[in-house]
């Protein structure tokens, strides 16, 4: 194993952990992940602890004392809000990161694993994406400030590793989905809006559905616990200070992606595509060798991800029309 791997990992039993996020996506999936490895968890839904609240995520880490932190916490949101919401994207995730990071520190917490995001590589990067790539050229436009907040978060991580010998690390994960995602059609990201989109339309007996772009750009997905067990990888083996790339290696258009969500929500209409609508970069395909040198691997296909997706999706529909 290469040296950035520890010879011994850590055992996760009865460590205290801090899940900054538990309610997202990934911070329910890590959770569930840690659950299993016998690991104590410590949580605080938003209402009780805002973490862009410097004083309040002080207090927080100091009562608390974890013995390690997990940041999954994020302003995050599709295309169109992160155009449409620059300032916001920029100001959260600064104000989040910065927080709980420099809290984590002070509560002289060694281990501290960020989540960063594939966008923080430059638009006209090679592919596929290496670390050594990050900080070479301009962001993609449509989400630059997200992006800017993610490498300021990745930066602040390295810096206290160079300085004070933190084991304070960076994973950028490729495009994520799974249950427990946001739904919503102008504010999420690709999958959940299409799956929203296309249950909506068949509800609606709707003809044709119209969606953004080209539907030519190239993504991998890879599904929240498959990112889970990554991230509980590097909990208990990486002894790196460098970002950790990990994706799915399995890459596929927007077109095709909408025609296999299509066949699985059941919509009959058209599929077509205003192709003056944004984008974002043509191609997005990370390597993952190092995280690959941990032992670990997919084990959920795209297809079968989908479906167990848009199965938890049709579950919260079906309860919120009732509820409503």
């Amino acid at each position: 194993m290469a040296q950035d791997w520890l010879s011994t990992p850590i055992d996760l039993t009865g460590k205290r952990i801090f899940v900054a996020g538990h309610n997202g996506m990934v911070g329910r999936a890590v959770s569930k992940a840690l659950k299993s490895e016998g690991a104590a968890l410590i949580t605080a839904p938003r209402r009780e602890l805002d973490l862009r609240d410097q004083a309040a995520t002080y207090q927080f880490m100091q009562t608390h004392k974890p013995d390690m932190v997990v940041l999954a916490a994020a302003k995050v949101g599709g295309i169109l809000a992160n155009i449409n919401e620059p300032a916001t994207f920029l100001s959260d995730n600064i104000l989040i990161a910065s927080n709980v990071i420099e809290a984590t520190h002070a509560s002289d917490v060694q281990r501290l694993l960020n989540l960063g995001s594939s966008c923080m590589y430059p638009k006209d990067a090679p592919q596929p994406l290496k670390p050594e790539y990050l900080l070479t050229g301009s962001f993609e436009p449509t989400n630059e400030f997200y992006a800017l907040a993610k490498v300021a978060a990745m930066k602040l991580c390295e810096s206290y590793a160079a300085q004070h010998g933190r084991d304070y690390m960076t994973a950028i994960p490729c495009n994520l989905y799974g249950p427990h995602d946001k739904f919503d059609a102008q504010r999420s990201h690709v999958i959940p809006a299409l799956m929203l989109k296309m249950h909506e339309a068949k509800n609606a007996d709707a003809p044709s559905l119209t969606l953004l772009g080209t539907g030519a750009p190239l993504r991998e997905f890879l599904y929240a616990d498959d990112l889970a067990a990554a991230l509980i990888a590097m909990l208990k083996n990486y002894g790196g200070r460098g970002p950790v790339n990990i994706g799915s290696a399995t890459e596929i258009s927007f077109r095709d992606l909408a025609d296999i969500i299509k066949r699985i929500v059941g919509y009959g209409g058209e599929i077509l595509w205003d192709e003056t609508g944004p984008d974002g970069m043509a191609r997005k395909v990370m390597d993952s060798s190092l995280i690959g040198q941990a032992q670990w691997a997919v084990t959920t296909d795209l297809q079968n991800g989908l479906t167990k997706t848009y199965q938890w999706f049709c579950n919260e529909y079906d309860a919120h029309k009732k509820a409503a």
